[in-house]
């Protein structure tokens, strides 16, 4: 099955009438965050695929009863675990923290907890299915790989003991942009493959 990941960025190439041309083929959309809920709506609505996505530091906190809190028609999966198209998806959302007073930002420890609140799926998947995770969508990437030393830009630790963990097939992130001698966007990880989307990417797996 192919795959659609977008993040950060909105591209020409998708948010234009003639999506179906190019992603026709696309069986699910993946979200990493920080684009306008317009544009995931635009997406979801052309394709009539699913769209699953988890917010950026720049996105506003999520509420499923406001318009302009949530994107209509796309599933939310910031720290869930769901099982779609025979893959199971897992979504952890937001940045470090850079900033005192704005949502979807965490400390190191911080998200080491929001981590521990989808580790009772995974366990319970690997028993099930044998593996725990197909993909993690983050917004952020993990501590040294594809971030930055910026204050803004700085992974997770909690990412890489994940991985070890967990080992996903994929961790698909955005947050970051590949520029200068950073233009490293695949970067293997154990047995996962750490992708940066930015701005989109198409992806191909199937179920095992």
């Amino acid at each position: 099955m192919k795959i659609l990941a977008v993040s950060d960025q909105v591209d020409e190439r998708i948010y234009t009438t003639n999506i179906g041309d190019y992603f026709n083929n696309v069986g699910l959309v993946l979200g990493c965050g920080d684009l306008p809920y317009a544009y995931l709506e635009f997406i979801v609505s052309v394709l009539n695929k699913p769209l699953l996505y988890v917010p950026g530091n720049h996105d506003p906190l999520y509420d499923p009863r406001s318009p302009d809190h949530r994107a209509e028609g796309c599933e939310f999966l910031d720290q869930r675990v769901i099982r779609l198209k025979r893959l199971t998806i897992a979504g952890l959302g937001g940045s470090i923290r850079y900033h005192p007073t704005r949502v979807n930002q965490y400390t190191q420890a911080e998200m080491y907890l929001r981590l521990l609140r989808i580790t009772p799926a995974l366990f319970w998947n690997r028993i099930r299915f044998g593996h725990a995770l197909d993909i993690l969508i983050a917004h952020s990437p993990p501590r040294g790989i594809h971030d930055e030393n910026d204050r803004a830009h700085i992974g997770f630790s909690a990412f890489l003991d994940f991985i070890r963990i967990f080992a996903p097939r994929y961790f698909l992130h955005g947050h970051t942009m590949p520029l200068g001698d950073r233009t490293s966007t695949l970067t293997p990880f154990g047995a996962t493959m750490v992708i940066n989307v930015f701005p989109y990417r198409i992806i191909e797996i199937e179920p095992l």
